[in-house]
């Protein structure tokens, strides 16, 4: 009789293939799964699953761990989540290679950039590197939960080679653009998954300028990009300008034609430009009809979500003089301060500043997308249940409403503003992106964002939302859903090993209560490094969370069980 490591009983099986889901029993040896369907034999240790879901494991290709990664084993809120395996190093921002000069400007970069509290990245990243291969030897000999990879970033790269020149955007000369070739080079060698760059103006360092590599010249993007080219494996990851994303495609699509290797970009509506990603579908269909199928948009799965609250990093007074005088004060005593009548009608009476940028501007004065979230989380808000329209119905100044939905909860209510995906107010662009052959699911962002953005459970929303419980549009199948954060995500990044449930691959599995399976409502927390804030939403039904055969997390709390790897290079699918 044959015994196994772990076996997992009568289950219905959504093997991440987009194939239909079955019934049967998942056994895994020595970390990898050795038979699917009906297992004879028992295991060392068994799960009951009848009645349970059992998907592969997440693959998140965009989270922002690479200061976590130093301090936090478990990287949550994403392994909540039933994430197995992050790819960290996205929009260019990271942490090598950096020279013992440039770190805190490395920290100023990230903290600009994807709001990660800069005082928790000072006392929590332990620094044992200069290089990126050193860098990658460093992650090499922590624990960890879950699998990470790790991507060589332009902001870093271009600071290390260039020093000022870099972060003042100044042309890369050809000696620069080498010297930049050949690192990129020899993070490949080191087993970095690709190269990341951003191109966007919402990506700014603390004094408002550009971040390093935004303005870089085709000649420094395919001087670099060739450096894939010659080790034969990386993506090329690009955040790209939101408002004229059609403008950089002719060179993206260029990188992905010459080099073979896969080039990946954002792709999500805009309020300014609302039918801007249909152009974007369009072009990506017109590449795929010449055959460059290498070249994909990755989308979100739900509005990229701004929380609004007193104690988030945006907010619709954040800017207002009245307001200020009262911002520093500790949380309780500020609340007691904005329950005041009196500071509550200075601060409403007091117009926003103008002349912010269109983008500012919309933040803070959009309140036909801001959307009360304290009764129930509610991503797919009709334009009825925002703070303008309940404004008119009662007979109150949009301001007003906002306000006293910030206060409920203790002052720790909060309004949800879906900042892209969402200018039509329904899912139509998130739902044409899902569908569509030649995009990829991305942009959860887990580990970044930290103040404003609480997209790390997007995996967990993939399922209730999509296929269980959306009221405003069609639902979708469970086996597609699945699909596009297993396998469809594993493959972009050449990590061809994991994500579907099939005898050889890796024993990254999930075993949900899918009927129970929920979010519960966000809240701040303060549990960074030196009492640094962020936003954290956990998730309630993932009874087991497997990685390499062990389980990680069970009914939602840590095991102690560390089998988590850093990724070095692409992964080859199991011979048979």
């Amino acid at each position: 009789m044959t015994t196994h490591d772990l076996v997992i009983r009568g289950g219905k099986i959504v093997d991440g293939t987009g194939n239909a889901a079955f019934i049967g029993d998942v056994a895994i040896d020595s970390g990898k799964i050795s038979a699917v369907g009906k297992v004879e034999g028992t295991g060392r240790e068994e799960i009951d699953a009848t009645g349970l879901l059992v998907t592969p494991g997440f693959v998140d290709i965009h989270t922002h761990y690479d200061a976590q990664a130093t301090w936090d084993p478990y990287l949550t809120p994403s392994s909540l989540h039933g994430v197995t395996t992050a790819v960290m190093g996205n929009c260019g921002v990271g942490f090598a290679p950096v020279k013992p000069e440039q770190r805190s400007e490395l920290i100023d970069l990230m903290e600009a950039v994807e709001d990660i509290p800069g005082a928790a990245m000072h006392e929590g990243i332990k620094w044992e590197w200069e290089s990126f291969p050193e860098f990658m030897d460093a992650l090499d000999k922590r624990p960890f939960a879950i699998d990470l990879a790790a991507q060589m970033p332009h902001c870093a790269l271009r600071v290390y080679v260039m020093g000022k020149r870099g972060v003042d955007n100044e042309p890369a000369t050809p000696e620069d653009i080498a010297r930049m070739r050949e690192l990129t080079l020899e993070a490949l060698k080191a087993g970095a998954l690709g190269f990341s760059t951003s191109r966007t103006d919402i990506h700014n360092t603390k004094k408002g300028e550009p971040v390093p590599g935004t303005m870089a010249a085709q000649d420094e993007l395919m001087g670099i990009a060739d450096a894939l080219q010659v080790h034969g494996s990386g993506v090329f990851q690009i955040s790209a300008t939101h408002r004229e994303m059609d403008k950089e495609f002719e060179w993206m699509r260029k990188i992905a034609e010459d080099t073979g290797r896969m080039v990946t970009f954002n792709l999500q509506q805009i309020d300014e430009r609302p039918d801007l990603y249909k152009k974007m579908l369009g072009l990506l269909d017109e590449a795929r009809a010449a055959g460059i199928t290498n070249i994909r948009g990755q989308h979100s799965g739900r509005p990229v979500g701004i929380l609004m609250g007193w104690q988030t990093s945006a907010h619709p007074f954040l800017l207002k003089k009245a307001y200020g005088e009262i911002a520093a004060l500790p949380f309780e005593e500020r609340v007691k301060q904005l329950a005041d009548p009196e500071v509550k009608a200075r601060i409403l009476a007091e117009p926003n500043p103008t002349g912010l940028g269109d983008f500012i501007d919309g933040i803070l004065n959009g309140f036909h997308k801001m959307y009360p979230m304290n009764e129930r989380e509610n991503y797919e808000p009709a334009p009825e249940d925002s703070a303008a329209r309940i404004a008119k119905r009662l007979g109150k100044a949009p301001a007003e409403v906002a306000y006293d939905e910030m206060m409920a909860n203790d002052g720790k209510g909060f309004l949800y503003f879906p900042l892209f995906g969402y200018s039509t107010n329904d899912y139509t662009a998130i739902e044409e992106s899902l569908l569509h052959p030649q995009t990829g699911l991305s942009l959860a962002d887990g580990g970044a964002h930290v103040g404003a953005i609480c997209d790390g459970s997007t995996p967990t929303f993939m399922l209730t939302h999509w296929t269980r419980d959306r009221t405003r549009g069609q639902k979708l199948p469970i086996e597609y859903i699945v699909r596009l954060q297993t396998k469809d995500t594993a493959e972009q990044y050449g990590l061809f090993d994991r994500g579907v449930i099939a005898p050889g691959m890796k024993g990254d599995i999930n075993v949900i209560d899918f009927e129970n399976l929920s979010l519960p409502k966000p809240e701040m927390v303060f549990d960074l490094p030196a009492g640094g804030r962020r936003l954290f939403q956990g998730a309630n039904g993932y009874k087991a969370t497997i990685v390499s055969g062990k389980i990680v997390y069970r009914d939602g709390e840590p095991t102690g069980a560390l089998p988590g790897q850093l990724i070095r290079g692409a992964q080859a699918a199991p011979s048979h």
